[in-house]
């Protein structure tokens, strides 16, 4: 590795991991950042020794020494493509599992030789270790209305190819629509994305169309978007390139209303969603980011993982109205942020930032002078035998709503008010997508924030 751990942010586990994949003991090294970070298949490191032991001499024989540095993306099992997935997966205990952290922590490699290398012992040891047992994914979405379709396709640039899918609700008839993008967090796919956020169920009662861009296992061993690599987090290169480009694509393709393009995402999902609207600002009208990290959160292993527990220093100074962009613009895009307060997969102090990162002048903390407050209006609710919640909008100069937090009190890692047919949900808290839909449709790009039908300004 080419920077250092500090030892008052990471754990002992933590430095002996990063010891240890310095020596080529990878899955040492990922048996004790999973066990750090709290993920509950995650076995000891005698455990992975053991199976090493048992493992055949032959089938180590004449391997190379593992050189080269890794970086921890986000939380998810290791899943692999090849494998067939069950059609079905048992929700009984909907409420355990959207309250329980997930089994987190993967080790993506950064170079051809140590992926390929890292991919062969972790199905070698599968079997011993069900730390990268494949999390099923949801079921898919119900039978579609009359009229309806779920197109797939992909999109090539320089930076490669990466598969979607497309909704387009019953009721489109070629008129201008919204066009909302959803980036889906780690081991999830778009069927499980749709089911999971009922996005599209919504797309039928507030016409837009819906596209859910796929990451390929090719690119990260566990699907997860790469946010945390700066190759990742310009304009012009790499993921941000390719959903940009996919975005166009479908926007030049179909009648969509280029004042309103919106992006969300889930977990490294919502990480790469600031991304975007950090890096293009002018394509993107607003954003949702759920259970995400701020634009350039970590840039390698340590920073990814003090991110992630912690929150990123290195964050606060990002600007997310001009980051990488062509040119920059007034304010940055609105953006509504949801995170449980019980995220110990993601910290909610990473909401925090993600809400100073895009807060327009003035409201940005430490930016409004000396005894001076934001705008900003508090709303607490509950959902009815539901989670509790707090709502703040912060408000421009001009009293326009911009930014708006909601905190899901006792919620962790998952989806609000999603859909137990997915992969990451909590069904208890307030409808995430319902919101987050409601908040796009109020804010086009270069326009003034639309009223909200049964909100106050």
């Amino acid at each position: 590795m080419n920077a250092r751990l500090n030892p008052n942010l990471l754990n002992p586990d933590l430095l002996e991991a990063t010891r240890l994949t310095r020596a080529g003991q990878l899955l040492e090294a990922t048996a004790l950042i999973q066990r750090a970070l709290g993920g509950r298949f995650a076995p000891s490191p005698a455990t992975v020794r053991a199976a090493a032991t048992a493992t055949p001499a032959t089938d180590r024989a004449g391997e190379p020494p593992l050189e080269g540095s890794c970086r921890v993306i986000d939380i998810g099992p290791f899943v692999a493509d090849a494998e067939p997935q069950p059609t079905h997966r048992d929700h009984a205990d909907t409420t355990a599992k959207a309250a329980e952290p997930a089994a987190e922590a993967v080790v993506s490699p950064l170079t051809s030789r140590l992926g390929a290398a890292l991919r062969d012992k972790l199905f070698k040891f599968r079997g011993a270790v069900p730390a990268f047992e494949p999390i099923v994914p949801g079921a898919a979405p119900e039978a579609l209305p009359d009229g309806a379709r779920f197109i797939s396709g992909s999109y090539t640039n320089d930076a490669g190819t990466r598969s979607y899918k497309l909704y387009v609700p019953s009721n489109y008839g070629g008129e201008p629509v919204p066009l909302v993008v959803m980036l889906h967090g780690c081991t999830q796919n778009p069927d499980d994305f749709a089911a999971g956020t009922r996005m599209n169920e919504l797309a039928e009662q507030e016409p837009c169309l819906v596209l859910y861009p796929a990451q390929s296992a090719g690119a990260n061993g566990s699907k997860c978007w790469n946010w945390f690599k700066p190759s990742d987090q310009r304009a012009g290169q790499g993921e941000p390139s390719l959903i940009a480009g996919m975005t166009r694509e479908i926007a030049a393709s179909y009648h969509v209303d280029r004042h309103r393009i919106y992006i969300a995402g889930l977990s490294a999902g919502g990480a790469m969603a600031t991304t975007m609207a950090t890096t293009y600002p002018d394509l993107y009208a607003a954003a949702g980011i759920h259970s995400g990290l701020p634009h350039a959160a970590a840039h390698d292993l340590p920073s990814a993982l003090a991110a992630m527990q912690q929150g990123s220093a290195r964050a606060a100074g990002v600007r997310a109205a001009s980051a990488g962009t062509s040119r920059e613009t007034p304010h940055p895009v609105p953006v509504i942020v949801f995170h449980g307060d019980r995220d110990t997969t993601v910290h909610p102090r990473n909401g925090e930032q993600v809400i100073v990162q895009f807060a327009p002048t003035g409201v940005r903390t430490g930016s409004a002078g000396a005894g001076a407050k934001p705008r900003a209006s508090i709303e607490r609710g509950q959902v009815p035998n539901g989670r509790a919640y707090t709502r703040t909008t912060y408000h421009h100069p001009n009293g326009s709503p911009h930014v708006e937090q909601w905190t899901v009190h006792g919620a962790g890692h998952a989806w609000s008010g999603g859909s137990s047919r997915g992969s990451y949900t909590d069904p208890q808290g307030p409808d995430a997508a319902k919101e987050m839909l409601r908040f796009f449709l109020a804010h086009p790009a270069g326009g003034k924030a639309a009223p909200e039908p049964g909100r106050a300004m």
